[in-house]
């Protein structure tokens, strides 16, 4: 039986929202985002042409079957939807791979609004430049967890007829994954490794997806999916702060 609160999970991504305008965690939201603005205007130049030749590509493999080719306006929604999704997420990891030294330290700061506690931890910028390599290597656990499941998925999703399931499977996942992504700051400023994460979202996983699922959405969105990610770290703190309880049971 699924567990947690959907409802309650959606409410903390726009918590997020507030709490990133803050005067004392703004600094920590300025200076990745300009980074990734920068990254990802390079990043939609050439995506814009990479995403049109892989839709082609990908509807030259339908089979020459009347009942397919009829609908084939639906085929280019789905596997639109399903590339999207992956791109959603790819410029997800790229976006914390350049601010997760930022992000968690954005976490620590957004815990200690909340809770009025210092979180155990080397403050200050010398602190940042030493935990790093910590941060750095905790983005590759979670990109190591992320390809060969969305490999599978994207399998799926280019096979005809199957990529019906395989677009809501992608929607679940990512979901899922955010979650995932974006717990995990507030989880390793307390030192709980990305497997014990895994364990205590899982349950609570209706709460999780509350959570994941609208960051997913608005990950797709230009403009906003760069507005999102500090919003998420912000949200996902709140989530840690409020639901570690239940999910340490």
């Amino acid at each position: 039986m699924l567990k947690g609160n959907f409802l309650r999970g959606l409410g903390y991504l726009g918590e997020g929202f507030r709490l990133i305008r803050q005067p004392g965690l703004r600094l920590f939201v300025i200076i990745p985002l300009v980074l990734n603005v920068i990254l990802f205007g390079l990043l939609f130049y050439y995506l814009a042409g990479l995403f049109s030749a892989m839709i082609a590509t990908a509807m030259g493999w339908l089979p020459d079957w009347a009942w397919l080719q009829s609908l084939d306006w639906l085929f280019w929604l789905l596997y639109g939807v399903v590339i999207l999704l992956m791109l959603a997420y790819g410029f997800v990891i790229l976006a914390n791979l350049i601010g997760s030294p930022f992000y968690g330290y954005l976490a620590e700061l957004t815990e200690k609004h909340l809770t009025g506690q210092e979180v155990v931890s080397d403050a200050g910028w010398m602190g940042l430049l030493k935990d790093t390599p910590r941060m750095l290597w905790r983005e590759v656990q979670k990109i190591a967890y992320y390809l060969p499941r969305a490999l599978g998925l994207f399998i799926l999703g280019i096979l005809p007829v199957v990529n019906l399931v395989a677009a809501v499977l992608w929607i679940l996942f990512n979901g899922w994954m955010m979650a995932l992504q974006y717990v995990d700051y507030p989880a390793d400023n307390h030192k709980v490794s990305f497997g014990r994460l895994r364990k205590d979202l899982a349950a609570s996983r209706l709460s999780a997806m509350g959570f994941g699922l609208p960051v997913a959405l608005a990950a797709m969105v230009p403009v906003l999916n760069l507005i999102v990610v500090p919003a998420a770290v912000c949200g996902a703190t709140a989530f840690w702060v409020r639901e570690n309880d239940s999910t340490q049971q």
